[in-house]
């Protein structure tokens, strides 16, 4: 009987230590991984009337000095004229501009997810690309052009953006 529970308790400990260290070396090589929550940078909205972009549905207003405001305060009046309530500022739908004088922000809806480009005059940056459920994403840049490729199994959507001759220009291609 002695014998036996010497044997389950030794089995017992070597299982423990090879499921433990087993674990250790998948946690460390799986760190830092395919894992991470995709990052895409907010489109700032453009208040049209006064041409100063608002802040994002969520984050904290700031104050001219960019410290954070106290939720108390209450922001101040850019008019003195009462108007109807604030409401959110929601995106509209792509394509969208927002006004500026030497750049506009476009959004390009796909199957396979959403890229938004700030276009300039004379180039051209991503602001961000978000994949739809169920694809993945792959970006390329140059000097002369933006590629952003959304995939699942065998398809493909491809929003290329070039500037290398001309003003920017966006397409939208599938295969």
């Amino acid at each position: 009987m002695r014998r036996g529970l010497v044997h389950v308790l030794a089995w017992l400990l070597a299982t423990g230590a090879a499921v433990t260290l087993s674990w250790w070396g998948v946690h460390t090589v799986m760190a830092g991984t395919a894992y991470d929550p995709p990052r895409a940078l907010p489109v700032k909205a453009v208040d049209a009337s006064t041409r100063e972009p608002k802040a994002s549905v969520g984050a904290p207003e700031r104050t001219p000095s960019g410290k954070p405001r106290e939720p108390s305060t209450p922001p101040p009046s850019t008019s003195a004229k009462p108007g109807p309530a604030a409401t959110p500022s929601v995106p509209s739908p792509s394509p969208s501009t927002a006004p500026g004088a030497s750049s506009r922000v476009r959004s390009y809806d796909t199957d396979g997810g959403r890229a938004v480009f700030d276009l300039g005059r004379t180039a051209a940056s991503l602001v961000s690309a978000t994949p739809g459920p169920g694809w993945s994403m792959q970006v390329w840049k140059t000097e002369s052009w933006i590629r952003v490729e959304f995939a699942s199994g065998a398809d493909r959507v491809s929003v290329f953006c070039t500037w290398h001759d001309g003003p920017p220009r966006v397409e939208i291609g599938t295969y």
